[in-house]
């Protein structure tokens, strides 16, 4: 795989599965960012579009202006899984990333990588085995979040956490708030698990090769994220992007993009202000929730 894969299944979807994301620690002070948002309207409906970062950096300035005033208006918050104390993740991890009794992921790796991938947890001080016992596509995501959280990330900070705090902020209004997950933990998961072996084992592989351009290449999809350049996330994305795996890509990213939309084009037939929060690849490129969505005959307006 190239590095324009690594940069759309990062941005995209496997940090969220572990809770972590995408931004630089280091960020004092920071003046307001300005995220895409979009808007559908039908009827007597409006769904709001936004592209989540799962985890920002303290102080992140992003529930501001037009996308403050989105989620305000809801009354349905709509993000990709409901889970908010982990629970159902937990579990679904529990039952799908452990490899088989008796394999080993050290025995499903030829030597190069094997001794790649131990080089790689002993600069965080873990040990050799540490995901012996787990398939190829925890291992390929548990190892892309490490240079996150050596820079000190916490899961309570990011897009969905930031909106949680605002609804809470808002439970003494009259107008009840509806909570909504559009996915299920397990369903996410399901979407690597039930991946081929060769397809797991060559997004770990991926993941091991372009491990020292993880911190680079967050930090500008970040950038573009906070100043709502959804092109320039698309070029970063679509780079090289599934010419070596098209079913990783299909799997991960496309079917996903559809349900979504499906989601979105059900929802339209009842009356209400929704606003959706989805990580912000799912709005980006050929594909995009955005372009499923046209083909339906669904407009879709840049609002920010």
């Amino acid at each position: 795989m190239k590095p324009g894969l690594l940069r759309a299944l990062l941005r995209r979807f496997a940090l969220a599965l572990l809770l972590a994301g995408l931004a630089p620690a280091a960020y004092a002070d920071p003046a307001p960012l300005h995220p895409a948002l979009w808007k559908v309207t039908r009827h007597g409906t409006t769904i709001w579009l936004f592209g989540t970062i799962h985890m920002l950096p303290p102080g992140a300035r992003w529930l501001t202006g037009p996308v403050a005033h989105a989620a305000d208006t809801a009354d349905e918050i709509a993000t990709e899984i409901d889970d908010p104390d982990g629970s159902a993740t937990r579990l679904a991890l529990a039952a799908r990333s452990p490899l088989p009794p008796g394999e080993h992921l050290s025995a499903l790796l030829p030597d190069d990588e094997r001794a790649a991938l131990t080089e790689r947890l002993a600069q965080f001080g873990l040990g050799a085995d540490r995901f012996d016992g787990e398939k190829p596509w925890y291992a390929a995501v548990a190892l892309s979040t490490l240079p996150l959280l050596r820079r000190g990330f916490d899961a309570k900070t990011g897009v969905e956490a930031g909106l949680a705090a605002r609804l809470a902020e808002r439970k003494g209004a009259e107008r009840k708030v509806v909570r909504t997950g559009i996915e299920t933990p397990d369903g996410q998961l399901a979407a690597l698990d039930t991946l081929p072996r060769a397809s797991q084992l060559a997004y770990l592989k991926t993941v091991i090769d372009q491990f020292d351009a993880i911190d680079g290449e967050i930090d500008a999809m970040f950038d573009a994220w906070g100043k709502g350049d959804a092109a320039g996330l698309a070029r970063m994305m679509n780079e090289d992007e599934g010419k070596d795996d098209p079913l990783l890509i299909q799997r991960l990213i496309l079917d996903r993009n559809r349900g979504f939309a499906a989601w979105i084009r059900a929802r339209l037939a009842r009356p209400g202000t929704v606003f959706v929060a989805i990580g912000a690849g799912h709005l980006a490129g050929a594909g995009s929730v955005q372009d499923v969505l046209a083909h339906s005959g669904i407009r879709v307006e840049r609002v920010q």
